[in-house]
């Protein structure tokens, strides 16, 4: 698999796959990561990519010549690339999203800055956009970032240990059950005496308790999905 960045500043973003997991799987040929700058394809005197917005209103909008320039020689280069567009007006990006999309041969991210990108461009060439979360940031770099790791963590081979994906939070309704180390005692506090008793039927149903009530406290929209779920099963 591949993942392209469409970002004007590629070193916000190459530094997040040179270490750990992400390195390992790029070393692994699990997937492969690349970049295109839509100030190369500028046509400008200055290279510029942005201009005042039309109608008005604070700020600049990144014009759509470099950007289309760039998207469409990506789009001639490989006909099946999926191009997303990162705003904060879309849904929101879930966990089902990113398993899906790990089936995709090549992902593009298209990072905005300023006040955002020539709505054009975004209606020729987004096959879908997301949102991250209901607040405002500089760029789509760390958006493109967190979605990025969300799916190649999804991808054969990335993981050292594909069982724990199984186990994590929302790939069910409820969030993951807390999580505890050596050493047994800690400054005074010990982990849940249940998980070292080795009786694997009880512990796994103290991890269903305890998540229940993780779930209950911080997102209880989901525990209500839960139980209907539940409901609706039986």
């Amino acid at each position: 698999m591949k993942f392209t960045f469409v970002t004007l500043f590629q070193n916000l973003i190459e530094g997040y796959f040179q270490d750990s997991i992400l390195k390992r799987a790029i070393e692994s040929d699990c997937f492969s990561v690349g970049y295109l700058n839509p100030r190369d394809f500028s046509l400008s005197r200055h290279k510029k990519v942005d201009d005042t917005a039309v109608g008005g209103g604070a700020g600049m909008v990144m014009n759509p010549q470099p950007l289309y320039d760039a998207l469409n020689e990506l789009k001639s280069t490989d006909k099946n690339v999926h191009i997303i567009f990162v705003t904060p007006v879309a849904k929101q990006f879930m966990q089902s999203d990113a398993k899906r999309l790990s089936q995709k041969s090549h992902v593009a991210f298209v990072s905005g800055r300023y006040e955002g990108i020539d709505e054009r461009v975004i209606e020729e060439f987004a096959d879908e956009l997301f949102s991250i979360g209901d607040y405002i940031l500089t760029g789509g770099e760390l958006p493109s970032l967190v979605m990025c790791d969300a799916i190649a963590r999804n991808i054969e081979g990335v993981l050292g240990n594909s069982d724990s994906l199984s186990v994590e939070s929302f790939e069910t309704p409820l969030l993951e059950a807390p999580s505890f180390s050596k050493p047994q005692d800690y400054r005074g506090r010990s982990v849940p005496s249940e998980y070292l008793k080795g009786n694997h039927s009880k512990i796994r149903s103290l991890k269903l308790a305890l998540s229940e009530c993780k779930t209950q406290f911080f997102r209880p929209e989901q525990l209500l999905k839960h139980r209907t779920r539940k409901s609706y099963e039986k």
